[in-house]
């Protein structure tokens, strides 16, 4: 399930959920940047136009600001 492009253009920041790598994704609307963080891990700046970033945004799922800081331990997958 794709994360609709639109979303990124409606003025707020975009959390994404990407089992398949054990990764996270925050993409900070005011800013344009974004922010990865694999399960179990601290978060790191990522690049906008990294393969994995572009991966989440087409194979992973939307997810709200309180599921993305809580995060998900290393090794867990969505349900």
């Amino acid at each position: 399930m794709a994360v609709p492009l639109e979303v990124f253009r409606e003025g707020h920041d975009v959390y994404i959920d990407y089992p398949f790598e054990d990764a996270m994704f925050r993409y900070e609307y005011q800013t344009g940047r974004v922010f990865r963080k694999f399960y179990g891990e601290a978060e790191v700046e990522a690049s906008y136009t990294s393969n994995l970033f572009r991966e989440a945004m087409s194979w992973g799922q939307q997810i709200t600001a309180e599921q993305y800081a809580k995060g998900k331990p290393a090794g867990q997958k969505s349900e």
